[in-house]
């Protein structure tokens, strides 16, 4: 910018030098290229417009270096302090949203409206009562959060006034002034500052002798000064060279020409430097001179405006700071996973919370091909506690399907899965907290009583598995077999946990979530009746079946006696990750509605409807089939008699714990169909269709 420097060296017609300043360098902390990154994702988002921010200067630098503008992470707060013995700066940031939106942005036009800005503040006196308004700044951006590269052009608007010229040239105090004179002065400008709000002053009238300073803030002029006073002007500057003032000094000059031109001829300038060197505060290298006052009409217009930095190579145009480099790649990672998260409320779903959905706690039974699919989808949607639970080793034909894993995971009889997936979750985002447990979960049918070190070994499964339920938000079943989903259901009912149960066939899945109870006395308070309620509407979510609450015989052993084919699950490959998919979508889905677990089930009939939440629909369950490439999203109540979530099965768990469990883990399946009425249930059927045909025979 030579001719924002004007050009040093050239002298006036009258053969005085004019007035050279040097320009400000702006220091833009990495803490606010973060928080410009929150902001934009959070608030601006597509948002273009003027956005006010805050920055501050020093005078106490060592000599050699710049003048810094500097702009941290607090700039954004622009009621926030400003840090000690710094002034403060008011800008406005144009953040755009494409780099050639950055590229064309109108500069001249931003330059003559920040000018304009000033000069208005200028002629109504506003600056007098405010100075801070001549330190006015822009700062325009376009951040790239996909490379964390960030182009910006920082601009100091200027007003450029002819007919300032240098009378006298600087000096430091040292010379001017005697040590007394100094530390008077140092003394007079503390006490002035702490009068005007405890903070460094940009700007200031002196009144001084061979033995006293008094300083006087610039709206009071002419109460400070009498006709025929020496005027001279303090100004808090951070430049430090010894032969020019800093870029703060062109607005007050100014300022001072248009409404004390017409009174004073020349006026001497303070530039007051304030180091700090071993401990010792000196202000001796502060500058001192004199300069030629113009007069300025007021039907003068707003003089042009310089201002805008030049780049690194010394040219005119912006810079780019390239943060990827010197970030730690942990943290660049966890700032980039929910990008497509935060993009998603931008324009598509503006009332997503997405602190809901990364904050669940998530508890995956079943590290198998369910439980690795549903673990990349809910890290997709930035979930960051996902706990793994299963007691199976990774064969050699798990990589192909589940995706957590790969072939030297099968090497020397195989690795556990819950622990292999955990260590996977960490290598693909190491921000996710994961842990796997390689435990069996207890079933009915499958007894425990050969021993009293099975028993034991059974109890501490089931009170390993209450913890984990209880430390965690959602509990997802993902196990291959009917019976070992009965005891997680059970805990999960009575702790008033949300479930999302699912289950594969070989071109079918269903995909649910359970009932999510309520305590006797949320019921008690409630409707007792479903009125306009059917088995495919309104449905709340506290009377909704669970998983088994639409079979009639309890759950056992279903792996006995069975051919391999029928006991693994053999599914068409895609479908565990639709269903996997479709599991997480769901949990969020739910977590989004308002009322969360207790919301009203969605379901086919209700594609049409307006959706409950800004995601869509939340059905109760979901039933694929693949062979026809259909979904249905069937509603049913919970059952009265049901081996799992019924009342009669809440309350016996919670009264006998273990006891209970034990009897139903050593137990035929008839122990619970006993004790829930389903033995009942099925010989009034058997009776009943017993008479329907001696009715026949009469017939």
């Amino acid at each position: 910018m030579a001719s924002e420097n004007q050009n040093l060296g050239d002298q006036s017609a009258s053969g005085n030098l004019k007035l050279q300043f040097v320009p400000f360098s702006s220091a833009l902390d990495a803490g606010f290229w973060h928080e410009l990154t929150q902001k934009k994702l959070n608030e601006y988002r597509l948002d273009e417009t003027a956005k006010v921010i805050k920055g501050y200067y020093y005078n106490g630098d060592p000599p050699g270096l710049p003048s810094r503008l500097t702009l941290e992470f607090s700039a954004f707060d622009k009621n926030g302090p400003t840090p000690a013995r710094c002034c403060p700066a008011v800008g406005s940031l144009y953040n755009t949203n494409t780099l050639d939106s950055f590229k064309s942005c109108d500069k001249k036009a931003l330059l003559e409206q920040a000018a304009n800005e000033i000069w208005d503040a200028i002629k109504s006196g506003a600056a007098l009562d405010d100075p801070v308004l001549l330190n006015k700044f822009l700062l325009v951006t376009f951040a790239d959060l996909k490379k964390y590269w960030f182009y910006y052009w920082f601009c100091f608007p200027a007003l450029c006034l002819n007919g300032i010229e240098l009378i006298k040239q600087p000096v430091s105090i040292g010379e001017k002034f005697s040590e007394t004179q100094v530390l008077e002065f140092q003394r007079s400008y503390d006490d002035f500052c702490q009068n005007e709000g405890s903070t460094p002053q940009p700007y200031f009238l002196i009144r001084y002798t061979e033995t006293s300073f008094a300083l006087s803030p610039l709206r009071k002029f002419h109460q400070f000064y009498k006709d025929g006073d020496k005027v001279t002007l303090g100004v808090y500057d951070p430049c430090t060279l010894s032969e020019y003032p800093g870029w703060p000094l062109r607005n007050v000059l100014v300022l001072a020409a248009f409404h004390w031109g017409s009174q004073v001829q020349s006026i001497e300038v303070i530039c007051l430097r304030d180091r700090t060197l071993q401990g010792d505060r000196n202000t001796k290298h502060s500058i001192i001179f004199e300069i030629k006052l113009p007069q300025v009409a007021e039907s003068q217009v707003c003089p042009k405006a310089v201002g805008w930095e030049k780049n690194q190579k010394g040219g005119m145009g912006p810079r780019m700071v390239n943060l990827s480099e010197c970030m730690d790649p942990k943290r660049l990672a966890e700032s980039s996973v929910d990008l497509n998260l935060k993009l998603m409320r931008w324009r598509l779903v503006p009332t997503l919370d997405l602190e809901k959905v990364i904050s669940a706690k998530c508890l995956l039974l079943g590290a198998g091909t369910l439980g690795c699919n549903v673990a990349r989808t809910l890290m997709g949607w930035g979930v960051r506690h996902i706990t793994f639970v299963d007691n199976a080793k990774i064969s050699y034909s798990n990589p192909v399907r589940q995706p957590l894993y790969e072939f030297e995971d099968c090497l020397g009889g195989g690795k556990s899965k819950a622990l292999a997936a955990a260590e996977k979750l960490q290598k693909i985002f190491p921000g996710v907290i994961t842990k796997g447990l390689n435990m069996s979960i207890p079933m009915p049918g499958h007894p425990v009583n050969f021993s009293e070190e099975t028993m034991n070994q059974a109890s501490k499964e089931v009170e390993k598995l209450e913890g984990l339920i209880a430390e965690h938000d959602v509990v997802f079943l993902l196990m291959d077999t009917r019976e070992s989903r009965w005891l997680p259901t059970v805990i999960a009912a009575s702790q008033k946990k949300l479930v999302i149960n699912a289950a594969l066939g070989f071109d079918t899945f269903v995909v649910m979530r359970h009932g999510l109870k309520k305590s006797k006395q949320e019921e008690a308070s409630g409707s007792s009746d479903l009125l306009g309620s059917s088995l495919f509407s309104n449905i709340p979510g506290n009377k909704l079946g669970c998983y088994f609450c639409n079979d009639v015989v309890a759950p056992g052993d279903s792996t006995r006696d069975r051919t391999l084919d029928q006991q693994c699950t053999v599914s068409r490959p895609g479908l565990s990750m639709i269903a996997g998919a479709l599991a997480v979508e769901l949990m969020v889905s739910v977590i989004q509605h308002p009322e969360g677990g207790y919301a009203v089930a969605s379901s086919s009939d209700d594609r049409m409807n307006e959706p409950p939440t800004s995601l869509g629909l939340v059905p109760h369950q979901i039933r694929g089939f693949l062979s026809r490439f259909d979904n249905v999203l069937p509603v049913s109540l919970a059952f009265d008699k049901c081996t799992a979530c019924s009342p009669k099965v809440i309350d016996q768990y919670e009264k006998d714990g273990f006891q209970f469990l034990a009897k139903v883990f050593n137990s035929s399946h008839s122990f619970l169909e006993d004790l829930t009425g389903l033995t009942l249930l099925h010989q009034e059927t058997q009776a009943a269709e017993i008479w329907d045909m001696s009715d026949d025979e009469v017939i």
